[in-house]
């Protein structure tokens, strides 16, 4: 579903991701770890096709999403670290202003602001102006936004910063129910005990090269003799344990 080809990105003279091979199946969840400036959210912005690579490809199903940026995005829904909404527009407005940009109709847009606001419990709040949002709400109407047209791919930078236990949870459950429909998640985390519990597997990268990819019990055979956590397998990877 998802293919990384030797993208390459850099900003000037830094090189932020080097020569990336990863692939990502349908019905998996990969959990991308490093340390800032990793790599991490310039991948994601690869994907998701708000940075270009410069060099290499990125793929999408069977679109390359700087050839064909509209019918990849189609397939993608995306949670930036930081959430972004427009403090004037209520979060009704802005599931709908999104709704419509993906295309749907009156129709689908009032059944899927409907549903994603009862997915991530928004009922209270969704007439409210945006600019009356907590942290923790704005995340999750961000979340709602990204699934609003029900995408095939969901990229998610850092999902639980800011998030509440019980946000947490309905995370953690939709991940796993959305892989279960054979859609894919991706996403980058520092909360490695959240790649333990929701991951297939996880990819580590290390001044934007790749070091590790593969399931946690792989990483732990790679790296024996360390406590039995992943934080201990992490720091050894990045040469601090």
């Amino acid at each position: 579903m998802i293919q990384f080809k030797h993208a390459t990105r850099s900003y000037g003279n830094r090189v932020a991701v080097d020569g990336l091979d990863l692939a990502i199946s349908q019905g998996e969840v990969l959990a991308l770890l490093g340390r800032n400036g990793a790599g991490k959210t310039t991948t994601l912005k690869m994907l998701v096709g708000l940075l270009r690579p410069n060099e290499g490809a990125v793929e999408v199903g069977p679109y390359n999403v700087v050839d064909q940026p509209r019918e990849a995005s189609r397939l993608v829904g995306y949670v930036p670290d930081q959430p972004y909404l427009y403090d004037k527009l209520s979060g009704r407005e802005f599931l709908e202003f999104v709704a419509e940009m993906y295309g749907l109709t009156a129709a689908e847009t009032r059944a899927a602001v409907d549903r994603e606001a009862e997915r991530f419990a928004l009922g209270d709040f969704l007439d409210r102006l945006a600019e009356s949002y907590s942290h923790g709400m704005r995340q999750r109407t961000v979340f709602a936004a990204a699934l609003i047209h029900q995408p095939e791919v969901l990229v998610v930078d850092e999902p639980m910063v800011g998030l509440d236990p019980h946000s947490i949870k309905l995370v953690k459950d939709l991940f796993r129910e959305y892989v279960a429909q054979g859609k894919t998640v991706f996403m980058s985390t520092h909360m490695l005990n959240v790649a333990e519990e929701v991951a297939d597997r996880v990819a580590v990268m290390k001044e934007g090269k790749l070091v590790f990819d593969g399931k946690v019990d792989q990483l732990r055979s790679e790296i024996p003799g360390t406590a039995e956590t992943m934080e201990s397998f992490f720091l050894n990877l990045m040469g601090t344990g």
